[in-house]
């Protein structure tokens, strides 16, 4: 693909696939100490929200950039792709480039 050939010229480095980074943690009951003593870990209310990027690497200039491969900008999956990927800007300042 393109992102190696860019890889093997020294433009980019660390090139990944399929990186999946948490957006939300999973949100739980509070936790409570068990018959024996030890801490029973609360049930899961709600699960982690996270967001898989097709390609992730870091950039000439130190900055990890995630790529994602759409072909179709609409419906409701595309609203949720929108969602994490300012869920991603915003909690680990990563921008998601699509192609």
């Amino acid at each position: 693909t393109e992102l190696m050939l860019l890889q093997r010229a020294g433009k980019i480095s660390n090139l990944r696939t399929q990186v999946e980074y948490e957006l939300i943690p999973a949100q739980r009951e509070p936790d409570t100490v068990g018959s024996r003593g030890g801490i029973k870990r609360g049930k899961v209310i709600e699960r982690a929200v996270t967001y898989v990027a097709d390609f992730v690497y870091v950039d000439e200039n130190g900055t990890e950039i995630a790529e994602d491969v759409k072909g179709y900008k609409g419906g409701q999956s595309y609203a949720l792709f929108v969602i994490k990927r300012k869920l991603l800007l915003y909690t680990r300042h990563i921008r998601v480039k699509e192609v």
